[in-house]
């Protein structure tokens, strides 16, 4: 999270206390107090945005960034060896996390992105690797959608939230359940379409070399 706080220019209040506004504060001091309050509020509000329910409840009553920050570093930090036993425990539990049958798309995206929130914290950045563990690890309705998206989409330009949606979507369009086998093979039809198609450009490009040669 330091890269965070670095990038919204409030990496000063995660790490100092806000001294009080002086009783007789100028006009001067005033103005800068109100701005130091505005960044210490800010950095709070992305703290808040990176932790779990449970996490959360922990850090709630705090009124600064620093003492919020400060109990996370606590909790998910430690000395090298128990920081390294966590690390060890939230990538495992990232590696063995697959969407649940009972279980939305909104619901297994907030699984993981407050799970890849709390590696963050602990130093580990997964920097595209959302969309790859998503893909790979939906139900099998989702099959099919999956396969169009991996062969018509470059994979590390896609955002976490476009694929959302497109599988809300798609999600939303068979009612959150199996889809007959009506849909099967339209999508199966759409996609060998996109495929022969793919075969026939190749073979055209090929073709158009060859003759330039």
């Amino acid at each position: 999270m330091n890269v965070i706080f670095i990038v919204q220019e409030v990496d000063e209040q995660v790490n100092t206390v806000l001294d009080p506004l002086p009783t007789n504060a100028t006009a001067q001091q005033r103005t800068t107090f109100r701005e130091a309050q505005k960044k210490d509020s800010k950095a709070l509000f992305l703290i808040h945005q990176c932790v779990d329910a449970k996490m959360f409840e922990k850090i709630a009553d705090f009124t600064t960034s620093k003492e919020a920050w400060d109990t996370l570093q606590k909790s998910y930090g430690g000395d090298a060896k128990v920081k390294k036993v966590k690390l060890q425990a939230l990538k495992r539990q990232y590696e063995l996390m697959e969407m649940k049958n009972d279980e939305t798309i909104a619901d297994y995206f907030t699984r993981v992105v407050t799970l890849t929130n709390q590696m963050k914290i602990v130093e580990v950045i997964l920097l595209n690797k959302k969309v790859e563990k998503v893909l790979r690890t939906l139900t099998s309705k989702f099959e099919h959608i999956v396969v169009i998206i991996e062969e018509i989409k470059d994979l590390s330009k896609i955002k976490i939230e476009d694929l959302q949606s497109t599988l809300e979507a798609h999600e939303m369009k068979h009612g959150g359940r199996n889809h007959g086998k009506e849909d099967e093979q339209a999508l199966f039809v759409k996609f060998k379409k996109y495929q022969d198609d793919k075969k026939k450009w190749q073979k055209k490009k090929e073709s158009k070399k060859g003759k330039e040669s």
